[in-house]
């Protein structure tokens, strides 16, 4: 019975969590106009996601019907959090552009072809992909399948061709590595309060914690890292997975001075 009972536990939280929306949506309504643009997607672990009703949520005298995924500056988001939309949508839209410049690969020469993949392949695998730390490997796999063929592309090489060496003479990374260099480019934005100020609040720097407690590590560089409780959505929060990448930095190439200290 403890299951069942916990199960409708959730569903009640569930229910005031609704209710508790309704009324703030209520309240900022008369300063909206575009309700039609507004979607209603439930996260939960993907156990769980099956259980949740779904319930519409009631704006004014409109309702909104919850969707299996929605569409957030051009990043696709799932209930699960999985990202595994996200990851198909990228990849059809890469190799679909691929498909179109392999009808010109013969007419420009390897330069032109280097920038239009450049260009068009490698801006669309790489808009986003900070939200992709953490993905299963079997996503990045088919994310690091788009620079295979890329690569191939280029160079004019078979299917079956190792590509390794034709990814090292373009000086590409890996996708992770493509994916940790975003987290640390977006760290060091932060570092020197460039950064959006939601980003910024994310992180906490062990230098500014040292300093407050007059401890002798204050000059470090190194962020703290959160505590979490799943692997699957919480470790790859931006300030849990920017941490780890962040501290795993040799110290040759972390900034001297922070800004806030």
């Amino acid at each position: 019975m403890a299951p069942v009972a916990h199960l409708k536990f959730m569903l009640y939280k569930m229910v005031c969590l609704l209710v508790s929306m309704t009324c703030g949506v209520d309240e900022v309504k008369p300063f909206a106009t575009q309700w039609y643009k507004t979607k209603l997607l439930w996260c939960a672990h993907p156990r769980r996601l099956h259980q949740l009703e779904n319930k519409p949520l009631r704006i004014g005298c409109d309702t909104v019907q919850p969707v299996q995924q929605v569409r957030d500056l051009g990043i696709f988001i799932d209930g699960e959090l999985a990202m595994t939309v996200h990851v198909s949508k990228t990849v059809a839209c890469c190799f679909a552009a691929l498909w179109q410049i392999r009808s010109i690969q013969r007419s420009v020469s390897r330069s032109v072809l280097l920038s239009v993949v450049t260009s068009l392949e490698l801006s669309l695998l790489d808009y986003g992909s900070a939200t992709l730390a953490g993905i299963p490997k079997y996503l990045l796999d088919r994310l690091q399948s788009i620079l295979n063929a890329a690569a191939r592309l280029i160079d004019q090489a078979h299917k079956y061709d190792h590509v390794s060496p034709f990814l090292q003479e373009l000086h590409w990374l890996s996708v992770p590595e493509r994916i940790k260099y975003r987290l640390t480019a977006l760290v060091f934005r932060c570092w020197y309060d460039i950064a959006p100020e939601y980003m910024v609040r994310d992180l906490q720097w062990a230098a500014y914690r040292d300093s407050q407690q007059r401890l002798c590590s204050s000059s470090s560089q190194q962020l703290i890292a959160p505590r979490t409780r799943l692997f699957t959505v919480g470790d790859r929060a931006f300030g849990a997975a920017a941490a780890r990448i962040w501290n795993s930095l040799p110290p040759t190439v972390i900034p001297l001075q922070h800004s806030i200290v």
